[in-house]
């Protein structure tokens, strides 16, 4: 944390571009607390931490689009990863291209699995410029109000990150157990009594 701090109170808008371009909230954060304290302007930190997140994604949109025969030869284990994401994909396009960033871990392995999926580039564009635009927004405002907060909260989910994913598997089994047998209940309920009739 504290070379980040260093880049971005000796770089400023440049390091938090190139931070933002290649992944990470944690910058976007520290530049929101030097906005607070004067160093740097907060839309300022909003509008180049917006142009790096959505250059980064667009970038490796593209990679996916015209280099996924080279990449996942050089990467042969993503290629189960990238099939959840087009899956995922064929069912929530749009919500998933808006709220990626917010996926810790994720962002780059879906941009490139949309790249290597049938989603036109003008549609990829559009969403991945309104998802940046609220991402940019939520964190950088998020760093000016609470930036030392918010700061070790991402700190101990970079620490705990298994614990943190296992918890969040555990709430998603448990909502789809509940759904499944909701489902079976209203289906057993709508079909008809199947038990004899008329007998005597």
């Amino acid at each position: 944390m504290l070379d980040l701090e260093y880049l971005v109170k000796t770089y400023g808008y440049m390091a938090l571009f190139i931070g933002t371009f290649l992944e990470g909230e944690t910058i976007l954060i520290i530049a929101g607390i030097a906005a607070h304290t004067g160093l740097l302007n907060l839309w300022g930190c909003i509008f180049w931490a917006f142009l790096g997140s959505m250059t980064g994604d667009q970038l490796y949109f593209f990679i996916g689009r015209y280099k996924s025969d080279w990449l996942l030869a050089r990467k042969p284990a993503w290629r189960g990863r990238i099939d959840r994401v087009l899956r995922k994909l064929e069912r929530h396009a749009n919500w998933l291209l808006l709220t990626f960033r917010f996926m810790y871990g994720l962002r780059n392995i879906i941009t490139l699995s949309v790249g290597i999926s049938r989603i036109p580039v003008w549609r990829f564009a559009v969403l991945n410029a309104i998802g940046a635009a609220i991402w940019a927004i939520t964190f950088g405002v998020g760093g000016f109000l609470f930036g030392e907060a918010l700061v070790d909260v991402f700190e101990d989910v970079r620490r705990y990150q298994l614990e943190v994913l296992g918890g969040i598997c555990l709430v998603a089994l448990a909502i789809w157990l509940i759904r499944m047998l909701r489902r079976r209940k209203a289906a057993r309920e709508a079909s008809p009594d199947q038990s004899p009739q008329g007998q005597t």
